[in-house]
């Protein structure tokens, strides 16, 4: 196939550096010029703000949202033996999170919207389960109501993998504040985005909090005393910086993003694609925006070739990757999740991208599917 320069881009990262250049630099001055390469008052500053925005009481800065994951359950106490429930449509580190503390995760699937179908959980419930971790997908929150009332009912405990949706709101609460632990990656995809990996943990249980603090530092509760054993999953104090200064301006990008997706909406309106809404009681902040169709990868081709990038969120589900072989899933395990596998596409949704480029996309998309 002819090589098509690209016209939208899927992410526009230089972008963004053009326009943070002058704050960036001032990060990095400020930074180097203490030399608090580690631990140092911007990640303590970043903390303050990241619980104030997420309304919970404690946020603790990691290195990455699968240590988020993997600590938050830790510090639960998940381990060996505990069953914890989760969708199969989900990037792989929430599965991998769950296998890496010892525990089995136990798949359920996904209603229309993508996130995990609270009939599902309930019924995948054992006398093992110990937990369940609803996905926040595509940066809608799962439904919560229901979770949580399975959860009281069984006497779960919620792990909520909110890597897709900080800032997304349901029923007036914010993610990450539903669940004993909420966990978020700072990725640089992420709509907060970190200059590499980054990551945090949010809860209002104040012993929680503090064995997550001793976890990520080797455990010491002092330079010269371990209180337990721990690893090392300290936030760099640049990256802190970095995100405490983009934390001033996420609502600007979540407007931005939820502008171009009622953009899309009201252009794609009327053909034969499923596209996202926007329910009264939540507030997407659409981290990506996915779209179903037939012919999906005949679509994305043919969007490449108009110089369109796009991405699929996520192609092969976890229950049939080759890892995971050993649960004992198969095709036909969870139908909803495979019938989207191959009928979902994620056009671009960044806050860099102009009414035109939308128009354009959502030109190319008609002239597909019509």
């Amino acid at each position: 196939m002819k090589s098509v320069p690209v016209e939208v881009p899927y992410v526009d990262l230089p972008a963004q550096f053009a326009d943070e250049r002058d704050a960036i630099m001032a990060c990095v001055e400020t930074v180097f010029g203490r030399g608090d390469f580690v631990g140092g008052g911007a990640v303590e500053a970043l903390e303050e703000a990241l619980a104030d925005y997420c309304e919970v009481d404690h946020a603790i800065a990691l290195n990455s949202g699968t240590d988020a994951l993997i600590l938050g359950m830790k510090a639960l106490g998940i381990g060996p033996g505990d069953e914890v429930i989760t969708p199969p449509n989900s990037f792989v580190a929430s599965t991998a999170a769950i296998v890496a503390v010892g525990a089995t995760p136990v798949f359920a699937d996904v209603l229309d919207d993508q996130n995990i179908d609270p009939a599902a959980v309930d019924a995948a419930v054992s006398a093992s389960t110990k937990a369940v971790m609803p996905v926040h997908l595509t940066g809608r929150i799962a439904n919560m109501d229901a979770i949580a009332a399975i959860a009281a009912r069984h006497g779960l405990l919620v792990v909520e993998d909110a890597a897709q949706s900080i800032g997304s709101t349901y029923r007036g609460r914010k993610s990450g504040g539903f669940g004993d632990v909420g966990c978020f990656s700072a990725h640089p995809l992420k709509n907060l985005n970190a200059a590499g990996d980054a990551g945090f943990v949010t809860t209002n249980d104040k012993t929680l909090a503090a064995r997550l603090r001793l976890f990520r530092n080797h455990g010491l509760s002092d330079r010269d005393t371990v209180a337990t054993w721990g690893t090392v999953s300290r936030l760099d104090t640049l990256q802190a910086a970095f995100l405490g200064m983009r934390l001033g301006n996420l609502d600007d990008v979540i407007d931005k993003r939820r502008r171009n997706a009622a953009r899309y909406r009201s252009n794609l309106a009327g053909l034969p694609i499923f596209v996202p809404d926007c329910r009264d009681h939540e507030f997407n902040t659409f981290h990506t925006f996915v779209i179903q169709v037939d012919r999906r990868d005949a679509l994305k081709a043919f969007l490449r070739q108009q110089g369109i990038e796009t991405g699929i969120h996520y192609p092969v589900p976890i229950h049939l990757q080759p890892a995971a072989a050993d649960l004992g899933y198969g095709p036909g395990s969870f139908p909803v999740t495979e019938r989207k596998a191959g009928r979902i596409l994620t056009p671009p949704i960044h806050q860099y991208l102009s009414d035109d480029d939308v128009d354009y996309v959502c030109q190319a998309i008609r002239e597909f599917v019509t």
